[in-house]
Formats: structure tokens, C-alpha cells, sequence
């Protein structure tokens, strides 16, 4: 269990009477499995959580024997209900010392055991960061949070790699949003649900003016249909071979957009269907080199063929006199 569930968790069980295993691992977001492993955890750990079965039963812990919320500062139990980042994204947010403080007022009214297990903490290190990624440059979470839960409309440049030069653009955001090491900022833009990286807003300021976001929409929704959007939906399909050495590579960059085909495997290639949503984005097969074959559709090949062509006319030897 990682210390943002477990104070969650701890939470929900000291605001409610009784909570049903189904309502605590909808109000957590995890699964029946996980909330019973980790309602077994506490108790495990000697704090006295117990179920009662029935109409009017549910999961409770004994009065009194929960840790003292009033221990935490407002800004503790704020920062420390921030679920899933690791010490480097609450750094970003400079979230790091309240949540440390928070984490260490937790751990210090915790039972002493005979033999107790070492903390999770010692034996586990998240780090969500891709390998090799760059210092990031642009915005800074801890920057843009401030105007964000102002709830304010902003006006942002943003230099997209799609555009000649930077866009100047006014935008309802619903926050911010991490994934997979990168920030991004989640915002309607004339009413159009949009998720710009952070690391591309060279600029921003504050419109004296509420935010105008959409009825019954959240952060939380706003980014999962931009998430199932961008895995999903395409304006073309490649169909390609590609070298069995390079099948695992493709398969983490293009994640869900490859699909391999079972019926076409051969010692050499195995054949896939790859989405993109642009035809432009076919680029992307340029770094795969000879390892990939791209079979159609014929504009896909000509798209790789004239931009190949170009590459090697960038490089081709200067002419000597």
C-alpha cells in the first residue's frame, strides 16, 4: 500500500461510521482485491479495523484508535490527498516538505511491534520519470498551480511543434495533469478539450475572469476522454512488417496504436497495423531504419520515401572543388 492510500484510506474510514468494501475501492479507485489486501494490511499492523456482515454492517475502525487528523496542518492533508506522484513530481509542485511532515506525523503514531516489518517506504522507490529524459524547460507546476486553483481563465503561448511559431491562446483550464513523467496542463480551449505539455507555455498570465468550463466535467474526466482519444482514434492505418529484434521496441513507443496480426509471423518480421493520427506522424517509423517495411497505403510510403530522400540529401557529401 503506498502512503497516499494508506492516508486516504485511513481517511474515509474515520469520516464514516461503516463503509462497504465496494464503496471504499470506488472511493480509492483501486479494486475489491486491493482494498481487501490492504484493509488486511491495517490489520496486520495492529490497528483495529473491523468488518461486520449484513444490511447495516461494513468495514469500521474503533473510536479513538485512528491517528489524530488534527495532528496535520490544513496544507498537510492537502498536499498528501495528491494520490500517485513520486518525490520528484511533489518536488515540481513543492509539495515535498509538507508531504514529508505529513508522512512523518502518520508513521510516528503507528503502533510498535515485537518484530515488525521495515516501512514500505524503506523497500520500495517510485521514480515515474521516462529513462533519459531531458531537464525540462518551460512552465513549472509549482508556478501554475497558484492561478489554477484561483480558478481563472489564462492566456498562454505555446510553442506547438505543428505550428511555425508560437500560439497565443486563451484557455478555461480544469489543472494540471501527470503522465508518465511529463506535465500537462488540461484546459478547454473555445470550449474544445485540449492537453498542452507544460514544458511548451513560454509564457502565461492570469484573465481577471472565472474559468468557463464545461457542465459536470472534471480534470479527472477531461483527461481520461483525451487519454482514450489519443490511444484510439486515428486518420490513418500502416500496414508494416517489422524485424522481430525490433517488435518490443515499437511496441513501447507506439503502445496501443500497434496491433500485432497472430496469423502473420515469421522468423524474420511479424506484421502489424500501426494508427496514427496524422500522416505526417508516419515519421515516427524513420528511426526503425531498414527494420521496418511499410506496405500501405501508398501515400504512407511516399510520405517515408520523400522525407528519407530529403535526409539523405542533408547528409550527402559536400561537393568538393
Amino acid at each position: 500500500m503506498t502512503p497516499d492510500r494508506f492516508f486516504n484510506l485511513m481517511l474515509l474510514l474515520a469520516s464514516r461510521d461503516a463503509a462497504t468494501t465496494q464503496e471504499l475501492a470506488s472511493a480509492l479507485g483501486v479494486s475489491l482485491r486491493t482494498i481487501t489486501r490492504d484493509l488486511n494490511w491495517l490489520r496486520d499492523a495492529g490497528l483495529p479495523v473491523t468488518a461486520h456482515r449484513g444490511r447495516l454492517g461494513g468495514v469500521t475502525m474503533l473510536p479513538g484508535s485512528g491517528f489524530d487528523l488534527t495532528r496535520l496542518t490544513p496544507g498537510e492533508r492537502d498536499h498528501l490527498s495528491l494520490t500517485g506522484l513520486d518525490e520528484k513530481q511533489r518536488a515540481e509542485l513543492d509539495a515535498s516538505a509538507e508531504s514529508r511532515r505529513a508522512l512523518a506525523k502518520i508513521v510516528a503514531v503507528q503502533p510498535r511491534r515485537v518484530h515488525e516489518l521495515l516501512p514500505l517506504t524503506d523497500v520500495v522507490h517510485v521514480d515515474s520519470r521516462p529513462w533519459r529524459q531531458a531537464r525540462a524547460s518551460g512552465t513549472t507546476p509549482a508556478s501554475l498551480i497558484g492561478a489554477l486553483r484561483q480558478g481563472r481563465r489564462l492566456r498562454i503561448e505555446y510553442d506547438s511543434t505543428r505550428a511555425s511559431r508560437p500560439r497565443d491562446l486563451v484557455v478555461d483550464p480544469y489543472g494540471l495533469f501527470a503522465k508518465a513523467g511529463t506535465w500537462y496542463l488540461v484546459a478547454d480551449c473555445a470550449r474544445v478539450p485540449r492537453m498542452y505539455r507544460l514544458e511548451r507555455i513560454t509564457t502565461w498570465k492570469e484573465i481577471d475572469r472565472p474559468r468557463r468550463i464545461r457542465e459536470d466535467q472534471t480534470l479527472a474526466t477531461v483527461a481520461a476522454a483525451l487519454i482514450d482519444q489519443w490511444e484510439h482514434n486515428h486518420a490513418i492505418e500502416v500496414s508494416a512488417t517489422i524485424d522481430q529484434t525490433q517488435i518490443e521496441r515499437a511496441q513501447r513507443i507506439f503502445g496501443q496504436r500497434l496491433v500485432l496480426d497472430d496469423h502473420e509471423d515469421s522468423a524474420t518480421g511479424h506484421k502489424v497495423t500501426i494508427r496514427f493520427l496524422h500522416l505526417e506522424d508516419v515519421r515516427a517509423l524513420l528511426p526503425f531504419g531498414s527494420a521496418i517495411t511499410v506496405h500501405g497505403p501508398a501515400e504512407a510510403r511516399a510520405h517515408l520515401r520523400d522525407l528519407a530522400t530529403d535526409l539523405a540529401y542533408h547528409y550527402a557529401p559536400s561537393p568538393t572543388s
